[in-house]
This record gives structure tokens, sequence and C-alpha cells, in this order.
């Protein structure tokens, strides 16, 4: 079972940056795709970005292309998001997942260890 533990979230203001990261334990890490999904209450969880185990490919949902950045260092079993340019609408908490599969997927249910999220405010 691989277990992922994100941290790096907090409160920041509007137009502000946050690096948030995910690591991983248990299992061996490279085989393995990587996503960041989101949820803000009331709301269905949604995906952000996702890496392919070698880090050559990336895919992001439109609303954060040129504001995110997904990236990962496999020496150091870590996935990170640096999120630039945030908005009061990206206020949720921020979950790593990692896919069976090493090839990036876009689908919740695509993704089968998740972490136990980190909270990111956007507010003045």
């Amino acid at each position: 079972q691989l277990q992922l533990v994100e941290s790096g979230g907090g409160l920041v203001q509007p137009g502000g940056s946050l690096r948030l990261s995910c690591v991983a334990s248990g299992r061996p890490f490279s085989g393995h795709a990587v996503g960041w999904f989101r949820q803000a209450p009331g709301k269905e969880r949604e995906f952000v970005a996702s890496i392919s185990w070698s880090g050559g490919t990336t895919y992001y949902a439109d609303s954060m292309k040129g504001r995110f950045t997904i990236s990962r260092d496999n020496a150091k079993n870590t996935v990170a998001l640096q999120m630039n340019s945030l908005k009061p609408e990206d206020t949720a908490v921020y979950y790593c997942a990692a896919r069976d599969s090493t090839w990036p997927g876009t689908k919740p249910y695509e993704y089968t260890s998740w972490g136990q999220g980190t909270q990111v405010t956007v507010s003045s």
C-alpha cells in the first residue's frame, strides 16, 4: 500500500503563491502516475493536475493552466504543486493521489491511493 502525505497548505492572499508537497512511502514511487485534486465545501472533487511516472507528461485542468505547475522527484518520492496567481475560487482541500499506472489520469476513480489532504485558503 502506498501512503501519501500532503503538506504546504495555508492561508494566502489573492495573487499569492503556495507550494504543495506530496511525499510517498510504503512502496516504490517511480512506477506510479500522480495527480492533484481539490474539493471545496459542497462541491465534487475536481482534477487539478497530474504527472506521469517519468515526469515527462503532465496534464492540467483548464483553469489551472499557466498558474499551476506539477513536478516530481522520484529519488525523493515527492511530487510538488506550485500554485501562483491564486484566486479565492482556488480555496479547497487539495489531495495528492497515486495511480497504479505510469500514465497520468484526470478522473478521481483512476487513482487508488490518496493522502489526507491539505487546506488551501485564498482570502484577503
